[in-house]
């Protein structure tokens, strides 16, 4: 029987970093400029280079060892130990799809857009009735 520590499986801790983020792999693949497909291929590899992997921390906004050296078990001790003692909550960052957001964003602008649109309008139509009585 082997007792030799078997290495981290850093696409899988990617993935559970990525999903704890409540982040889609679609959102990561945006960050990072590369496809979805290319996250999924990336969350089933055993080993990802240095370089890689730090691009990967900024967009998930931790370090790059937190991905190295992350744990279930540790992730369940902070939130164990956050629910004990309310006074010293952590927060791991978004907690909203970016891709939402930017979706509200654009139907906001449409909205004022066209509330624009229509003040113009009105103006338009108060000057012609001004000229009009001339």
């Amino acid at each position: 029987m082997s007792t030799a520590i078997k290495p981290k499986h850093i696409g899988r801790n990617i993935s559970r970093i990525r999903e704890l983020r409540d982040m889609k792999q679609e959102a990561l693949a945006i960050a990072l400029g590369v496809s979805q497909q290319s996250i999924s291929n990336l969350e089933g590899s055993e080993n990802v280079d240095d370089e890689k992997l730090n691009r990967i921390a900024e967009a998930l906004g931790v370090p790059a060892e937190v991905i190295k050296n992350f744990s279930e078990e540790a992730v369940f001790n902070i939130i164990g130990n956050t629910a004990e003692n309310s006074s010293s909550v952590v927060s791991f960052g978004c907690t909203f799809n970016p891709l939402d957001k930017l979706l509200e964003t654009f139907e906001e602008n449409k909205k004022l857009y066209q509330q624009l649109i229509q003040a113009e309008k009105e103006k338009v139509a108060l000057l012609e009735k001004l000229l009009d009585k001339k």
